[in-house]
C-alpha cells in the first residue's frame, strides 16, 4: 500500500518525493477531481494526501469521497505557510458527518 499526495506547492510536493511519496501539484478544481480521479483507481493507493488549500477548493467533493468511499484514507496536511486550520477542519468534518457540535 502506498501514498499519494495533491499539493498545491512543488516545496511540499518535492520533500514528500524525498520521503518516497509521489503525487502531482494541482491549481484548479479541474486537476483536483483528476488527481483525485487517478488516485482512487489506483488499487494500491491506501493514503492520499491533501493540502488544505486545495481540500478547500473542492470541499464537498472531498467530504463525499471521505463518507462514501472506504478507501483510500484522505488526509488533509498543512501547505507550506503553516496556516494550519486542521484541528477546526476535523471538527466541521465530524459535525457535518454525525450532526453534532464538538
Amino acid at each position: 500500500m502506498k501514498f499519494y499526495l495533491i499539493s498545491d506547492n512543488i516545496d511540499t510536493q518535492m520533500g514528500m518525493r524525498l520521503a518516497g511519496i509521489e503525487g502531482v501539484v494541482a491549481h484548479t478544481a479541474e486537476e483536483v477531481s483528476s488527481a483525485l480521479d487517478m488516485a482512487f483507481s489506483d488499487e494500491n493507493t491506501a493514503v492520499v494526501l491533501m493540502t488544505e488549500k486545495l481540500v478547500e477548493l473542492c470541499r464537498e467533493r472531498v467530504y463525499h469521497l471521505k463518507l462514501n468511499c472506504r478507501r483510500p484514507l484522505i488526509v488533509e496536511i498543512p501547505d507550506r505557510h503553516g496556516n494550519s486550520g486542521v484541528t477546526e477542519a476535523i471538527g466541521r468534518y465530524v459535525s457535518e458527518a454525525i450532526g453534532i457540535k464538538l
